[in-house]
């Protein structure tokens, strides 16, 4: 293991609201507290960082936060000395003061992109293998994934044991989700929603309403409530909204710390998700889910998502596989959800006993951290 003082930079550009600073915020907390890494995490937007972390102050360009040392990464860069590991997340680009430093430090630091999470083949020969220079620093690429051969998932120390904890304990969930106002029926399916805009959720509604079994939908305040609008014939849904439509409630969410939305994934017995860090935790709730992946241009996130499912349903029968995948692709399409989502409850057991056989095959690799961790050791 490094020695408890090395320090590690990890640089995080919000792009997509909450993603990135995600991914990046677990991460540095993870390090410190289970690797004893002095970690700076730098961030462009302390705005969006506060929704999942209340205790920030938005004023103020250096603090600490759980352990780590919260910077704002201003326009305006004031000159720091590099560490001993620096991670540009999601290949974003480094101040070039900062890349100086980098270059002029006695010991060349271990300078890491760590990439988008894919499940697609080629990642696993491109994971390690050395990028661009900048002088004589050499760049690495950093590839999250779901395979042997990548660097794995975020996933903390204990998590599952917590998770099943929680899970085999009806009054721990029922406390959770009372205190966030939440008191389904007797019966009622818990299906949590947070995704992108989508044109294919009205088919969906109306899917849930016109059940024959109750369904409690629990949508956290995001980009995906100006379509619940439109459905529910309503303006401005703010958080504790509650609409009743037939068998489908509809409940509106405050955005939520990342360790209450874990507890949030683990209440649901189904998970419709976004972009990557909700999607990895999803995951680990070892419960049936519906990713919503971040459309890029000409298409090629279909691609990633077609990658996933080839993993993900390996093992199914063939009909649950045909559901399953119907309804993923249905969803990222925007097209009509009713004739999916009813083929996906045909399967509803063979699904639930999938999600949490994949989230053990997922949880015997090395975590993420673990993962960094290891490459720097093997590289000094």
């Amino acid at each position: 293991m490094p020695e408890k003082k090395t320090r590690w930079d990890i640089f995080c550009t919000v792009v997509d609201n909450f993603g990135d600073i995600g991914v990046t915020w677990r991460l540095s907390r993870q390090l410190v507290a289970e690797h004893g890494i002095a970690v700076r995490l730098w961030v462009d937007d302390l705005r969006a960082f506060e929704r999942m972390c209340p205790e920030i102050d938005i004023h103020t360009s250096q603090q600490w936060q759980q352990g780590v040392e919260v910077r704002h990464w201003a326009s305006d860069w004031q000159p720091v000395e590099a560490a001993d590991v620096v991670i540009a997340a999601f290949a974003c680009q480094l101040p070039g003061a900062y890349m100086d430093a980098m270059a002029e430090r006695e010991k060349t630091p271990l300078w890491m992109n760590l990439d988008y999470l894919s499940a697609e083949g080629w990642v696993v020969g491109c994971h390690g293998l050395p990028s661009v220079k900048y002088r004589h620093v050499q760049k690495f690429f950093f590839f999250p994934g779901f395979q042997k051969g990548t660097g794995g998932l975020l996933r903390e120390s204990g998590l599952l044991e917590r998770r099943r904890t929680f899970q085999q304990s009806p009054e721990m969930q029922r406390e959770f989700l009372q205190g966030l106002g939440i008191n389904p029926a007797q019966g009622a399916q818990l299906i949590s929603l947070f995704a992108y805009e989508n044109t294919g959720l009205a088919s969906w509604l109306d899917a849930m309403a016109g059940d024959t079994m109750p369904t409690h939908l629990l949508v956290p305040e995001g980009r995906i409530l100006g379509d619940v609008e439109r459905w529910l014939g309503v303006d401005g849904l703010k958080a504790g909204a509650l609409h009743v439509c037939d068998a489908l409630t509809v409940q509106v969410l405050p955005f939520v710390r990342q360790d209450q939305y874990d507890h949030l994934l683990w209440c649901c017995d189904f998970n419709a998700v976004r972009g990557e860090d909700s999607f990895v935790r999803a995951q680990w709730a070892g419960r049936p889910l519906l990713w919503h992946i971040y459309q890029q241009e000409e298409d090629i996130h279909l691609d990633k998502l077609e990658a996933f499912l080839a993993l993900y349903v390996n093992g199914l029968s063939e009909t649950a596989r045909e559901a399953i995948s119907g309804l993923w692709r249905a969803w990222n399409a925007g097209d009509n959800m009713a004739g999916h989502w009813q083929s996906t409850r045909k399967h509803w057991p063979e699904l639930q006993k999938h999600a949490e056989t994949w989230c053990l095959e997922q949880a015997s690799q090395a975590d993420l951290a673990a993962a960094l961790v290891q490459f720097y050791v093997n590289w000094i």
